[in-house]
């Protein structure tokens, strides 16, 4: 089974930290563009963060840009999403995927707007993170 599997998350004050981890199961994550994801229930998913493959180019949504940081362990095959400055609108629950039969041709930014589109069941998917941003 092609998935990611995720930790980290949590409870943290406005302004505090947290570290998402996904390290890719029966795949090597290296080899594809990998997307980070947003759900708050009533809300539609949002893209977080899209990676290419080579990991030289990360796209930001705008209200993360400069607060959090995507990046890659090659060795241990994992993603990570360090989140800083957290405020109480990012809280909500997380996610990591890829796109690992590679359905969605190599455009990282198509890769990145389908798994947004499709959610969990089409590509890799993390099984999710819980982050809440609360005094």
């Amino acid at each position: 089974q092609l998935q990611f599997v995720e930790s980290g998350g949590g409870l943290v004050q406005p302004g505090g930290s947290l570290r998402l981890s996904c390290t890719a199961s029966g795949f090597n994550s290296n080899e594809y563009a990998v997307g980070w994801f947003r759900q708050v229930p009533g809300k539609e998913r949002e893209e977080v963060a899209c990676m290419t493959s080579d990991g030289n180019t990360i796209r930001y949504a705008e209200p993360v840009k400069g607060r959090f940081t995507v990046s890659r362990d090659k060795v241990s095959k994992t993603v990570f999403l360090q989140m800083d400055s957290l405020k109480s609108e990012d809280t909500g629950d997380y996610y990591c995927a890829a796109d690992p039969e590679r359905y969605s041709g190599s455009d990282y930014r198509a890769i990145c707007h389908n798994l947004r589109m499709a959610g969990p069941g089409f590509g890799a998917w993390g099984q999710g993170a819980q982050v809440t941003v609360s005094s």
